[in-house]
C-alpha cells in the first residue's frame, strides 16, 4: 500500500542520516574529515555524495544579498537555503500585495500590507534552520557600495534596468558575483556576471588494464567498463550587463548576430524600458492601457536598438502580464543552480544569458557579449 511505501522510504531515509551522523562523529566519513559538524554532515549528506565534500564546505562559507521577494526571488531563497549556503539576506522594501500571495509560498496568509521580506522570514527560517536567514527593510537604491562587498553573491529581482546595471557594476569591481533574474507573466530571464570564474569540471577517460586482463575472453568489454574520472580545471570571463546591453545591432557583424539571437532578449529590453518609465510591471488591473503602452514601448526599443519592429509580434503583450508559478519554478530552479554552481566552483556556467518560454515549454542560453 502507498502508506507502507511512504514509511518505508522515511525509515531510509532516517537509516542514511542515522549513518552520517555515525560515521562524522567516528571521523570516518567525508564530514569527519572536512570539519563540517555531525549535524552537517547527517544534513547535507546526499549533496556531499553528490557535488563532494569540497563543493559543499564552499556553500557552507557563502554569503548570499537576495533583492526582490516575489514569486521568482521565493524559489531562488528556498532553494539556496535547502543548498546550505551560510547566510541568505532577503532585501525588500515593497509591501506584500493580494497577487503576491499567488506565487509567493513564503508568506503566509494574512500578511497583505506587511513588508514582503520580513513576511517571508519565518518560513525561510523553517527551511533549515542551519543557514542564517536575516531580513532588510531597506531600498536596494540606498545602500552604499561597501554594502555590498559583504557578499559572495548578489542576486537582483525585481528592479529597474538603472539599478540592475550599478549593483552590477559595483559587484564585477569587487569581485562579487552577481545574477540577475525576472519573471513577466509566460517570459522569464536569468543574467549571470561572474567576472573571471574558475571552476572545476569531472572528465571521463578509459582506464589502462593490464595485459593480463586483454589476454581474458571478456577483455573487449572490460575495457569498456573500466573508466578513470578527473577533475579538471577551467576558467570562464562574463562581461558586465551594461556590455550586454551595449551590442551594436546594426553593423555587419551585429546583423550576422541578430539571425541567430533569440527575440526573448529583445523582450526583456522592452519589458525593462516599461519598468523604468511606469514604475511598474504590466499589471492585469490596467492590461488595456499597458497592453498599448508595450506595443508603443516595442516600437520605441527596437528602432533605438536598430532592429525592426517584426522582431516581436504584437501578441506578445498578451503574455506579459503578472508573475507565472510554473515559470517562477522553472527560471527560479535554474537561478538556484547556476548560484550553487557559482558558489561552489563546480561545473561550467551558464555564460551569460537564460530565456525561458512558457507558452512554448523551452529554455535557451545565450552567450551575448561585445566580442
Amino acid at each position: 500500500p502507498p502508506a507502507d511505501a511512504a514509511a518505508a522510504i522515511l525509515r531510509i531515509m532516517v537509516d542514511e542520516k542515522e549513518q552520517a551522523k555515525a560515521k562524522a562523529k567516528a571521523g570516518e566519513g567525508e564530514g569527519g574529515r572536512g570539519g563540517l559538524s555531525e549535524e552537517e554532515a547527517a544534513q547535507y549528506d546526499r549533496q556531499i555524495r553528490l557535488w563532494g565534500l569540497e563543493a559543499q564546505k564552499r556553500l557552507r562559507a557563502s554569503r548570499v544579498l537576495l533583492v526582490g521577494l516575489r514569486g521568482l526571488g521565493a524559489e531562488v531563497a528556498k532553494n539556496l537555503i535547502l543548498a546550505g549556503v551560510k547566510a541568505v539576506t532577503l532585501l525588500d522594501p515593497q509591501q506584500v500585495s493580494p497577487e503576491d500571495t499567488q506565487t509567493q509560498f513564503l508568506i503566509p496568509l494574512g500578511s497583505v500590507g506587511k513588508n514582503r521580506a520580513e513576511a517571508s522570514l519565518a518560513r525561510a527560517r523553517d527551511l533549515n534552520p542551519m543557514v542564517d536567514v536575516k531580513a532588510d527593510q531597506e531600498s536596494v537604491e540606498r545602500k552604499p557600495e561597501e554594502f555590498f562587498t559583504r557578499f559572495d553573491v548578489v542576486c537582483v529581482t525585481c528592479c529597474s534596468q538603472e539599478v540592475l546595471l550599478k549593483v552590477d557594476q559595483i559587484c564585477h569591481k569587487n569581485g562579487v558575483k552577481f545574477f540577475a533574474g525576472d519573471v513577466f507573466g509566460y517570459h522569464g530571464y536569468m543574467f549571470a556576471d561572474l567576472g573571471g570564474h574558475e571552476f572545476v569540471e569531472e572528465k571521463t577517460k578509459p582506464a589502462k588494464t593490464s595485459q593480463s586482463m586483454e589476454d581474458r575472453p571478456d577483455a573487449k568489454k572490460a575495457k569498456l567498463d573500466f573508466v578513470e574520472t578527473t577533475m579538471v580545471k577551467k576558467r570562464m570571463t562574463f562581461c558586465l550587463l551594461k556590455e550586454a546591453f551595449g551590442i551594436t545591432w546594426s553593423t555587419e557583424k551585429g546583423q550576422a548576430a541578430l539571425k541567430r539571437t533569440t527575440p526573448d532578449y529583445f523582450l526583456l529590453r522592452v519589458l525593462l524600458k516599461f519598468r523604468t518609465e511606469k514604475g511598474r510591471d504590466p499589471a492585469l488591473q490596467a492590461c488595456v492601457e499597458d497592453a498599448e503602452t508595450l506595443l508603443q514601448t516595442r516600437r520605441g526599443v527596437l528602432a533605438s536598438l536598430g532592429v525592426g519592429a517584426d522582431l516581436i509580434p504584437d501578441n506578445f503583450t498578451s503574455c506579459c502580464f503578472s508573475e507565472m508559478a510554473s515559470v517562477c519554478a522553472v527560471v527560479g530552479g535554474v537561478l538556484g543552480q547556476e548560484i550553487v554552481k557559482a558558489l561552489s566552483q563546480r561545473d561550467a556556467p551558464l555564460n551569460n544569458f537564460f530565456f525561458f518560454d512558457g507558452l512554448k515549454g523551452n529554455g535557451i542560453v545565450e552567450c551575448l557579449a561585445p566580442s
